[in-house]
This record gives structure tokens, sequence and C-alpha cells, in this order.
């Protein structure tokens, strides 16, 4: 079954009793998107913030730096011990920060933005755990989806799948019951899902029609 990480990118009023309302879903992950005002135009969440989102759930987290220089920020988000930590492949040296997130033993993520070709990736795939297919351009919700990253997701399963890889395709941005459905069908494993949940006033019931 496809897991599900929902994004708190939306969620504007009344933060940690739905931080603690969505910690009652079936939701696998919870998404933490972290930008830096440089790699992309905005900025998200401070670590203080985070922080309290640490204290309030019992899910694993799945953090996403939308960041040119995530050292710092790999750095202090170790602490909250989350499953997953994805860095850009568009920045520079995006390689030697693989390794140190693999050094923490935290699991790799590496994401790649709608322009970025799938297949300049497919020679680091051996080395990290997850590829994040944006299917809008980063760093604002509510965006609508982008057709085209479903021939990624089926070109990526079809390289995992010949060379017996073990990563896992997630996929964010625009992510609703009608797009979810053909993202499952082209072979990813994770949905990433924001205001599709988080707008609406029952978490459990969008996460189900997601996982159909």
């Amino acid at each position: 079954m496809v897991q599900i990480s929902t994004s708190i990118l939306s969620i504007k009023d009344n933060f940690i009793d739905n931080i603690k309302k969505l910690d009652n879903t079936s939701t696998d992950y919870i998404h933490l998107d972290i930008m830096d005002g440089n790699f992309v135009p905005n900025k998200s969440f401070s670590y203080e913030e985070m922080l309290e989102v640490k204290k309030n759930t019992t899910k694993k987290l799945d953090v996403h730096l939308m960041v040119s220089n995530p050292k710092g920020y790999i750095n202090s988000y170790k602490n909250l011990n989350p499953e997953y930590i994805t860095i850009h492949y568009e920045i520079e040296d995006y390689l030697k920060y693989i390794d140190l997130i693999k050094s923490l033993n935290i699991k790799v993520g590496i994401s790649i933005k709608p322009n970025t070709n799938v297949e300049e990736i497919f020679d680091i795939l051996d080395k990290i755990d997850l590829v994040l297919i944006m299917s809008v351009e980063p760093g604002l919700g509510g965006q609508k989806f982008i057709e085209s990253s479903i021939a990624k997701i089926k070109k990526l399963r079809k390289y995992i799948d010949e060379n017996n890889l073990v990563v896992q395709i997630e996929v964010d941005g625009g992510i609703n019951d009608n797009t979810s459905k053909l993202c499952i069908n082209a072979g990813c494993n994770i949905l990433v899902s924001g205001s599709y949940i988080t707008n609406n006033e029952f978490y459990e019931e969008q996460i189900k029609k997601l996982r159909k």
C-alpha cells in the first residue's frame, strides 16, 4: 500500500492542535518543508517551530530541505531523529551532503525540480534511499500538478526495478484523490500531500481517499 507523508505547510491556524489531530490519523509521515528564501523564494518554519512539532507527534518525520547550503540544517534536524532528510540535486556539492546524512544513520533523499531530467540522477541511485519528484515548482503549497511528472515516475520505476535497487519514489505537489491514482499506477511508493488533507476538517477521510 502506498504511504502518505502529510505536509503541514498549509496549516495556518491552531498549529499545534492540528499537529495533534494529524497524529491521530493513519498518515505514515509528517513532511517538513524547510526553505531558506534563497534556493526557493519563500521561507518556512523555524527549527524551534519544528521542535514543537516533534514534541506533539509520534509520527516519523520526513524532512525536505529546499535550501542552497544544507550543512547547518542537517546538523540541526538530525536532532529530531527523522526517517529521511532530502536535499536537492540542483545544489552545489550535493554528493558531500549525501555522505554527511548517511554518516548520521539517517536515510537520504534526493529531490529533483520539474525541469530536471530524471535520468540525471540514475548514477547516484545506489547511494540514496529515496527520490522525491517535485510535481510542482518547490516552495509554495496549493499548486497544480505537472502532468509530465508521471513520465518521470515511470522511467524511475523501470530503472529501479531493472537494477534491483531499493529506492523509494516519493511525489510532492498537487496531490489529490485524482493525481494520487496516476502516481500510484506509475509506480510511486510515497505521496506527499498538504492542502488536500489539512484544508479539510476530516483529515483521515482525505488520507483514505489518497490510498485508494
